[in-house]
Parts: C-alpha cells; sequence; structure tokens
C-alpha cells in the first residue's frame, strides 16, 4: 500500500538518494513498513505500593509471583508485601506482559513505591503452548536422526583407540593432581582443630526474622517496660462447663458446622465480671487520663506459622456464647489461611490467650498494650480435690490475669478473676446476669 502512495517526485528523490547500485522501490517500502510495524509498542503501567493503613506506611517485599518476560492478567496476584501486622497482595492493575521489577525481594518498600513495570498488551501463555509443542516434535525427528549416525560411526572407534598412546607421555599431570590432595587434608585438620566438644552436628543457620515477628518483639518489650505487670492465680473447676459442652456439642455442630469449646464461656464470662469491675476494660491514654468503655472488644490470640496474633471479637458483651464461638471459629480461620484485614486486629480492650491448646500447665501472659489485663487459660487436667469434706479427682484448669497495676488494684483483680471462676463452675449463672 505504501508503494502506491508514494509519487513519482517521491521516487525520483529516492533514486537521487539512493547509492548507484541497483536497489527497488519495492524494497525500500518493505522496509519502511517493516520499521513503522516495530515502532509500534504497548503503553506501559507502573505498579506501586498500596496504601495499606495510617499507621503503616512501610513493608517488606516478601516475593514476586511472577517474572520479568511472564504474562500476568489484570487482578492477578503479582507480589505479597509483609507489614507489622499483616500481609499486604499487590494485584496487576493492568494484563500485559512484566517489563521489569524495580524492588529485589526482602527490601523494604514504602507505600506510593513502584515495585514493577507491565506493559500493556500481549498474549496470554496459553496460546504459546500450542506453539511450544510443534517444535517438541521436530526435535524428536532431529533426534532419531542424529542417532543413526551415530550409530554409523561405530566402526571408526577402533581408529581413536591407537590416539590413548601419547596421553601416556603425560606424567606430569597426574603428579600436579596429587600436589592438591595434602591441601584438602590441611583443610579438614582445621576444622577438626577448631573446638570441639561432642561428635555430633554443631552447625549454626541464622535467619532474619520477619516484620510481624520483630513488631511482636518491640511491643512485648513496650509493654514489660511500660506497665506495672503483676500476675494474679486462680483455678477453676470445669466439671459443669464440660458436662454442658457434651450435652450440646452434637446439636451446635450439627447447626453451625463448629465445634462448641471454651473459648466463647470465658469470653462471656469476662464480660459480665468487667461490668463489675469496669477498670479491666480501661486504659490509659497520654499519661495521664483513663478511658472508661461500655463496650468490650476482646482480642483472642491465635498462633500462626508467622507469629501470633490477635484478631479482635467486636462487642463480645452483646453477643451470645454460641454467637462468640462463631465469630472466633471465623476469624480463627482466617488467621491461618492468612486472609484477616487490619480491621480484624485494630483495637481490642481485653484479650484471652489460651495456652492449654497446646499442652501449657502454667504461666504468665503479657499485657497486650494499651490494654489494662489479659486472661491467660491453661489445660485442664484431672487433679484431686477436696468437696465436701471429701477427696475427689475434678478437671482442673489454672488461670492467671496480668494486669497494669497503674489501672487495676489488687482487690478489684481478684475480684475480677473470682467472678470468672464463679460463673465457669455454674454456667447457668451467665443466663440470669445477661
Amino acid at each position: 500500500m505504501l508503494a502506491r502512495n508514494i509519487s513519482r517526485a517521491g521516487q525520483s528523490l529516492l533514486k537521487s538518494r539512493l547509492p548507484t547500485t541497483s536497489f527497488p522501490i519495492s524494497n525500500v517500502c518493505k522496509i519502511s513498513s517493516f520499521s513503522i510495524q516495530n515502532s509500534i509498542r504497548y503503553a506501559s503501567t507502573k505498579v506501586k505500593v498500596p496504601d495499606m493503613a495510617e499507621s503503616i506506611t512501610e513493608g517488606t517485599l516478601a516475593s514476586f509471583n511472577k517474572e520479568v518476560g511472564d504474562f500476568i492478567n489484570q487482578d492477578e496476584l503479582l507480589a505479597t508485601i509483609e507489614t507489622d501486622k499483616i500481609d499486604v497482595e499487590v494485584n496487576a492493575p493492568v494484563s500485559g506482559t512484566i517489563k521489569t521489577l524495580l524492588v529485589e525481594p526482602d527490601s523494604t518498600v514504602e507505600v506510593g513505591q513502584e515495585i514493577a513495570e507491565i506493559e500493556e498488551g500481549g498474549e496470554a501463555p496459553a496460546k504459546e503452548e500450542s506453539k511450544e509443542e510443534k517444535p517438541k516434535e521436530d526435535k524428536s525427528k532431529e533426534d532419531k536422526s542424529k542417532e543413526e549416525p551415530k550409530e554409523e560411526k561405530k566402526p571408526e572407534q577402533p581408529k581413536e583407540e591407537k590416539k590413548p598412546e601419547p596421553k601416556k607421555e603425560e606424567p606430569s599431570k597426574p603428579k600436579k593432581e596429587d600436589k592438591p590432595k595434602p591441601k584438602k587434608e590441611e583443610t579438614k585438620k582445621e576444622s577438626s582443630s577448631s573446638p570441639s566438644f561432642t561428635n555430633f552436628s554443631r552447625n549454626e543457620e541464622r535467619v532474619k526474622m520477619n516484620r510481624m515477628r520483630l513488631r511482636i518483639a518491640e511491643r512485648l518489650k513496650e509493654s514489660q517496660n511500660t506497665a506495672a505487670s503483676l500476675t494474679t492465680f486462680n483455678e477453676v473447676d470445669m466439671s459443669n462447663l464440660m458436662d454442658m459442652r457434651k450435652l450440646y456439642k452434637d446439636e451446635f455442630l450439627e447447626k453451625t458446622g463448629i465445634k462448641l469449646g471454651f473459648m466463647g464461656a470465658f469470653s462471656k464470662a469476662a464480660c459480665l465480671a468487667a461490668k463489675d469491675i469496669p477498670a479491666v476494660n480501661a486504659s490509659i491514654e497520654n499519661n495521664d487520663t483513663l478511658v472508661f468503655r461500655d463496650y468490650t472488644d476482646i482480642s483472642i490470640a491465635v498462633a500462626t506459622p508467622k507469629g501470633l496474633v490477635t484478631p479482635i471479637v467486636r462487642n463480645a458483651e452483646s453477643r451470645s456464647i454460641l454467637g462468640i464461638e462463631e465469630e472466633i471459629a471465623a476469624l480463627g480461620k482466617k488467621a491461618r489461611d492468612g486472609k484477616l484485614t487490619l480491621e480484624d486486629m485494630t483495637g481490642g480492650t481485653f484479650t484471652i490467650s489460651n495456652g492449654g491448646v497446646f499442652g501449657s500447665l502454667y504461666g504468665t501472659p503479657i499485657i497486650n498494650m494499651p490494654q489494662t489485663a489479659v486472661l491467660g487459660l491453661h489445660g485442664v487436667k484431672q487433679r484431686p480435690v477436696t468437696v465436701n469434706g471429701q477427696i475427689v479427682s475434678r478437671p482442673m484448669m489454672y488461670l492467671a490475669l496480668t494486669y497494669d497495676h497503674r489501672v487495676l488494684d489488687g482487690r478489684e483483680a481478684v475480684t475480677f478473676l473470682k467472678t470468672i471462676k464463679e460463673l465457669i463452675e455454674d454456667p447457668r449463672k451467665m443466663l440470669l446476669l445477661e
């Protein structure tokens, strides 16, 4: 088409500027059309770190899910960023081919920073698979054709067997090989000469702490340095609560698909006890102001592969025991799947940590700042106790309440824990106090 549009005057100019050698105008047109096609480039889009939360401005780029040259669909996962609380997923804003990755894994990135560039357009890899299948067949044919001449060259091998004679004339090579051997022995001796106390492995491995682990360490140390922590203990007879659980767990499982545990009952007992001791649910603000609340947002400690997280059951005081259990089960699943959001963990007025599920018998939990108290639950064990003058075996659990003595007095803390004990030992009371 370009050749038809070129005028005669243009052709004469081209002829005058071209070398004396014959060069057809049609070839010039082909070159120009080829350069025009190659000059077309797709628009590129920069991928930036998304806004995460007001309190989070940076994170660590954990990994890229794609490499340079890979095709990525719109909204497909491109990278994962670790923050102090959760993992943030970065999805592709457009479909196209990844042109460059601007950041290396394990590096710190800030909100709004460019981490990759995507060239829009291109084809999905599904279309390329059909193209790649054809050369595989050709390669198989080529391999067969290559195998045939190799078989024909076999009779020529005896001619090559005459050549090992000059190789025997090189005695210097084995001598040189003998020299490095003592060096290797020397290195072994050096390692063995280092102080060794056992015949077992004493290797060490150093792994960089992820952001969540670092943040947990900072907050725990901040809690120890800030709060006037004190722990009070009690023990609770779990007989009645366990009997109630046996009666209704199958019915609850059929209706909701969730196993009935102990966390719902303890959460409800803590909410009712906090009505009598409101300071348990309070916090210090600006070092000189106490904030009292008429609601209870309970942080439930959940263990994940990356560390301990505390999703929140909001308005637990307004929920039933079964309603709290349903919410705890939903939050626990989100935590294990890595789907927790910042909203799931922001806030919290009181924390319950159940170390008993891991076999803990006794322990002192650390306050989750800026909260005032944390309740620690432990394992249920059959122990001999005295009931009405008789020594009997009962399922017993130790309770631990760590509290900030700046907010909560000892009398109030002991009363709070004693109220929880009474409500758990007779769960029917919780229906009367709602």
